[in-house]
């Protein structure tokens, strides 16, 4: 097992100075729209889950509960532990070589749901990530 930094709280104020966590780019779709095949777009600093998945988790909503498991691809994200301990708890993290999961992580939380989040390539431009992830919330459709 893999122990994290505690995350930030998403309240704390961030900058561009290197003590400061870095800030979230995250975007949910509203929920009013669901079903949903994408909940929302995720576009991380790099592909180092250690460090970035403690971020995400810490700015998600409260009413997502307690994410208890990742599951990503295993093309996409280099090899990284089973499970990692963050803010006090154990994420479970399972892999998969499915093709059509490259760019999406899905969260779960027993008994609260599931969330898939499209993954923006940490090297994607600014002014190319920010339309990807309107799109992503944007489009509805049925849950796979």
């Amino acid at each position: 097992m893999t122990l994290a930094p505690h995350p930030p709280s998403p309240s704390s104020p961030t900058s561009s100075s290197s003590s400061s966590p870095p800030l979230l780019r995250l975007r949910l779709a509203s929920p009013a729209g669901r079903p949903r095949a994408i909940d929302g777009a995720w576009w991380p600093y790099s592909y180092d889950l250690l460090a970035e998945l403690p971020v995400l988790l810490a700015g998600l909503p409260r009413t997502w509960g307690h994410i208890a498991g990742v599951l990503l691809n295993d093309t996409l994200w280099p090899p990284t532990p089973s499970r990692m301990f963050v803010a006090g708890q154990v994420v479970r993290l399972r892999r998969t070589p499915r093709t059509d999961t490259l760019h999406t992580v899905v969260l779960i939380a027993p008994g609260q749901g599931r969330w898939d989040l499209l993954v923006i390539p940490p090297e994607t431009a600014g002014g190319d990530a920010a339309p990807l992830m309107e799109r992503a919330v944007a489009a509805v459709g049925a849950r796979r």
